[in-house]
């Protein structure tokens, strides 16, 4: 995947994570233009959780130089339904990302062959 256009492609590039057994938490970071300069694993969690915090996520945002970001993380469970906790992380994300100028253009939760955008939600 050259750049990031739709949350289907954002989906693209992290579906592999619908095999994982654990909850992962990924960060795409992106150019001015939405093309991806890499994907880094944050955080492994267990079955049902992952801890993220912002440092985490914007460290290799910082020093890879990127513009933009999108967050992608696993249900394990299969069913990518955003929890509150996923909402409330979310919002705290592009909270810290508008504080340091790097924008969060959506969070992408991968299920068992399916997935959910909360910027598709209304929840970004």
């Amino acid at each position: 995947m050259d750049s990031v256009r739709t949350p289907n492609d954002a989906y693209e590039c992290v579906q592999d994570m619908r095999f994982l057994d654990r909850e992962h938490f990924r960060v795409l970071l992106l150019t001015t233009k939405h093309r991806v300069i890499r994907i880094e694993t944050v955080t492994i969690g267990t079955l049902n959780s992952s801890p993220v915090h912002p440092r985490e996520v914007f460290r290799p945002a910082i020093k890879h130089g990127a513009c933009a970001v999108v967050l992608a993380h696993n249900h394990p469970s299969g069913d990518p339904e955003p929890s509150s906790q996923d909402r409330q992380l979310t919002q705290r994300l592009v909270e810290a990302g508008r504080l340091i100028g790097i924008e969060v253009l959506d969070h992408i939760i991968v299920g068992d062959g399916r997935f959910v955008s909360l910027k598709e939600r209304g929840s970004l």
